[in-house]
Formats: C-alpha cells, sequence, structure tokens
C-alpha cells in the first residue's frame, strides 16, 4: 500500500481499453507544468485539490456551474478544456432522486469525454466510492456505477479512485438515520477519510501516467459504522444517542459487514485519524 502516493499493486498491469489506440498513451510527467481541469472545483475536495495542484505550478481550472461551465448542459465546457492535459471529476449530483442522479452523471460524464475527445485530453480522472458495485440497491449507486462503465469503455485513458466515505460526511450519517433523540445505525464497518487526504492523492494521480483502472482509497483505520457516529456525537457535545441495530438500513439500503470498506489492503491510505481530525475540529469544552 502507499500512504497518501501513488504505487500500482503487484499482479495488477494496467488494463488497456482493446479496442482503444489512445489508452496506450502516457499523460505528461510530473516535472512538466499541465493544464488540469477539475470539474466540481470549487466544492469539498475541489477547492482543495485546485489549491494542491495550483501550488506545485499547474495551470488549473476550477469548473463549476457558478463558474460558467456546466457539464451537464455543456456551457463553456470547451473552452475550459481547450489545450487541458487532464480532467479530474469530483462533481456531486445535486439531487439523489433515482432518476435525477442517474441522468446527471451520464449527462455530465458524455459531455465530459466527448468534449476531452476533441480537446485531446490525456487523462480522465474520476472519484468515485468504495463499494459501488455491493451497493446498488440504491439508485445514487447505480448513477456511480453508469458513470465508472461510461469512462471505461471510452478512448479517453483514465484512473478511477475510489474513496471511502468522509470524515466530513459522518454528520450527514449520523441526520439519516436520526429519530427524535436516537441514532440508529449498524455496526457494519467503514474506513472514513479526510477530505484533505483524498484531495492529496487526486493531486498525484492526476499528473501521473493513467492506469485505465480503479484505485481504492481508504482512511488509516476501520471502525464500526456505529461506533464513529458515537464518537463524532459525543465530540460535538450533541444529546442523541446511538443505538447499534444490525437491521438499520445506510441511507435507505441494508448492509453487510464489509459493504462499505475496501476488499483487502487498499493501495492508498490515508494518513489522518478520525479522533485527530475530531479533536481539531470540534468546539474546546
Amino acid at each position: 500500500m502507499t500512504v497518501i502516493g501513488i504505487q500500482q499493486l503487484p499482479g495488477k498491469p494496467k488494463r488497456d481499453h482493446p479496442t482503444s489506440v489512445m489508452k496506450n498513451q502516457t499523460s505528461e510527467t510530473k516535472s512538466k507544468t499541465m493544464k488540469i481541469v477539475i470539474i466540481g472545483g470549487t466544492g469539498l475536495v475541489g477547492a482543495k485539490l485546485v489549491n494542491n495542484l495550483r501550488q506545485q505550478g499547474h495551470e488549473v481550472v476550477a469548473a463549476s456551474p457558478s463558474r460558467g461551465i456546466n457539464s451537464v448542459t455543456g456551457e463553456g465546457l470547451a473552452a475550459a478544456l481547450a489545450g487541458a492535459q487532464v480532467v479530474v471529476d469530483v462533481s456531486n449530483a445535486p439531487s439523489w432522486e433515482d432518476k435525477a442522479v442517474l441522468e446527471f452523471f451520464e449527462s455530465s460524464t458524455r459531455n465530459l469525454l466527448a468534449t476531452e475527445t476533441v480537446a485531446g485530453v490525456r487523462h480522465h480522472v474520476a472519484l468515485s466510492v468504495v463499494g459501488t458495485d455491493r451497493l446498488l440497491a440504491s439508485g445514487y449507486f447505480r448513477a456511480k456505477m453508469a458513470q465508472e462503465k461510461l469512462i471505461q469503455t471510452s478512448p479517453i485513458p483514465y484512473t478511477i479512485v475510489r474513496s471511502t466515505q468522509f470524515f466530513e460526511f459522518v454528520g450527514s450519517i449520523a441526520n439519516s438515520a436520526t429519530d427524535g433523540l436516537s441514532v440508529r445505525l449498524p455496526s457494519a464497518l467503514m474506513q472514513p477519510i479526510v477530505s484533505d487526504d483524498v484531495a492529496a492523492v487526486l493531486a498525484s494521480v492526476a499528473v501521473a501516467e493513467p492506469m485505465n483502472r480503479m484505485v481504492d482509497l481508504a482512511g488509516p483505520n476501520a471502525i464500526p459504522l456505529d461506533e464513529v457516529v458515537r464518537q463524532f456525537l459525543k465530540a460535538n457535545r450533541d444529546p442523541r444517542t446511538v443505538i447499534t441495530d444490525e437491521q438499520s438500513p445506510y441511507f435507505g439500503i441494508p448492509l453487510k459487514h464489509r459493504s462499505l470498506v475496501p476488499d483487502g489492503t487498499p493501495s492508498r491510505l490515508g494518513a489522518t485519524h478520525f479522533e485527530t481530525w475530531l479533536r481539531r475540529s470540534t468546539p474546546n469544552p
């Protein structure tokens, strides 16, 4: 494994698309300054990724609808991608309703890949979610799977980074499982990661050669879901009580014990521990 870095797993060669000539091309090396477009570049991970890459000296476009660049409608996309070597897609759907989220990821990804082909983009990087293929009872994860398949079957060289849940997402998990002052959650394992570490890994991937496969990214520790939320509520002096209930769903879908964690050892590990993040991000007593 690699802690915040790049390593190809032994026995896992790069997988080229069989009909693609483009996927035999390589990207720019780390020593060269590149134009990199970040789709979702004003969001939680995107803004940190933009700053990280700019600090390395790259020309970075922070693309978002608020800045006149919309991957769903195509507005401003051709101009933004002109001359770009790399596109990193960290965008997320504004609605998680089944039909809306599928339309978002399919339309956005198709528009990006088509525009990248014209612009001569050499590497498409996308942020996805660990366990996507195990959570297909959810319309959101079916949409993420559709996004991944579009990327895998396109002629653009790619790397898909599947990340576990962010530390910053734990509050939303708690809220989704709250009934009064009770929070019902199963003890399924999760291996959360801070968004800063996600941005650091994506920056490393963006300036490296396309891997033409998926890589898993997780935090340093696997912790039961109910315990993660329990620690979060305690640190925030939240009066709600977490009740362990193995039948409780996760955003409406049932979980198995390892639904949310990588199979085996992830090839990338964040360095920040959940307890460390809690101490620095919650109010002092």
